[in-house]
């Protein structure tokens, strides 16, 4: 699996507005939501499920939020540039403005960590980071993220 099979063509948000962790999770999970056909509540209860274990901010202004749910055939991934970074007890203490969620199957643990892996890898790469940073629209974000 490359990373632009795992984040298809409009799965990447650019200048999403919210003011606080919470507001993000619900926001993401409501366009991945209608994307892939899954109740948004449901995937916000699995995501805050999941962030009670502790946050899935990686430091760098990243976070990784992540959630397995019944009913899926495959990973699929979404990137949500936000407009102003918010607290998200971040491993290191940073506001995120980069978030990459990644929704499974239930039962699919191997290829859960294999998509997480790969995305956790290409957003470690300043050079990507940036670039991603500095795109302007979903298209041009989308492709600095999968390397397009």
């Amino acid at each position: 699996m490359t990373l632009g099979e795992l984040v298809p063509e409009g799965h990447v948000f650019a200048g999403v507005r919210a003011t606080e962790k919470a507001a993000v999770l619900r926001e993401i999970a409501r366009l991945a939501g209608v994307a892939i056909g899954v109740e948004p509540m449901a995937l916000v209860n699995a995501l805050a499920a999941r962030e009670a274990l502790g946050s899935t901010g990686i430091g760098g202004g990243i976070a990784l939020p992540h959630a397995r749910l019944a009913g899926l055939k495959a990973p699929v991934g979404f990137f949500a540039r936000l407009e102003r970074a918010v607290e998200f007890a971040a491993i290191d203490g940073g506001k995120v403005d980069l978030v990459f969620l990644l929704v499974s199957p239930q039962e699919d643990s191997a290829g859960h960590l294999a998509a997480l892996a790969l995305a956790a890898r290409r957003l470690r790469e300043p050079a990507v980071t940036a670039a991603v940073r500095r795109a302007r629209g979903a298209v041009a974000v989308r492709a600095a993220l999968v390397g397009g």
